[in-house]
């Protein structure tokens, strides 16, 4: 695993981006040989975030094929009219995400981000998970939903709310670089992953 993307829109939660980018960061520094990105949908100088942060883009999704790209949540719950639930009305985020998925690289879902992986089609069937407030919208779909913070069905991964994404890119990490990184990445930022995992057939 090579290329990670972090997929950014205005919008998007804050920890549910930079809270995984500086897991895979540090996993760079304890032995994890991967480039990170943070990546937009559509071409633009900046990105603003739910809470305000502005971010700018490493470029936009199109220019790369990723191995791993990661879908921040953000604006769902409330039908913001910048975020995750304005991103699945206009269709760009979930087919450039199936697209991905299409090509071969596994696509990992934090909080409501989620939902674009089920408008992209890639919950049928699978395993998933979302943030509380959307899990009634998660079961409206196709999509097996189950109560764990972190679901693992090998290509397709989701997570819980927002903090839950810290859990799901150690699980990442420990599963593409060893226990041993996971570890140390765990102590550099002082953080205790809940380890509660469930991992589906396809895993």
């Amino acid at each position: 695993m090579d290329t990670v993307v972090i997929a950014c829109f205005d919008g998007f939660d804050e920890l549910d981006a930079i809270g995984p980018y500086e897991m895979f960061e540090n996993a760079a520094r304890f032995g994890a040989s991967w480039d990170v990105t943070l990546r937009s949908v559509r071409e633009c100088d900046m990105v603003t975030a739910s809470h305000g942060l502005r971010v700018e883009p490493d470029g936009v999704l199109a220019d790369v094929a990723p191995d791993l790209l990661v879908v921040a949540g953000g604006g769902w719950n409330d039908r913001s009219e910048a975020g995750v639930w304005t991103e699945t009305e206009r269709g760009d985020l979930p087919d450039a995400v199936a697209a991905a998925h299409d090509r071969g690289a596994t696509v990992a879902g934090v909080c409501t981000g989620g939902m674009v992986l089920s408008r992209a089609g890639l919950l049928d069937g699978r395993p998933a998970v979302t943030h509380g407030g959307a899990l009634d919208d998660l079961r409206a779909t196709d999509a097996d939903v189950v109560d764990s913070r972190v679901v693992d069905d090998g290509d397709v991964l989701t997570c819980g709310g927002v903090t839950s994404g810290l859990d799901l890119a150690v699980h990442i990490v420990e599963r593409e670089w060893g226990v041993d990184v996971a570890g140390a990445v765990c102590e550099e930022m002082e953080y205790e992953p809940r380890g509660d995992v469930f991992s589906g057939d396809s895993a």
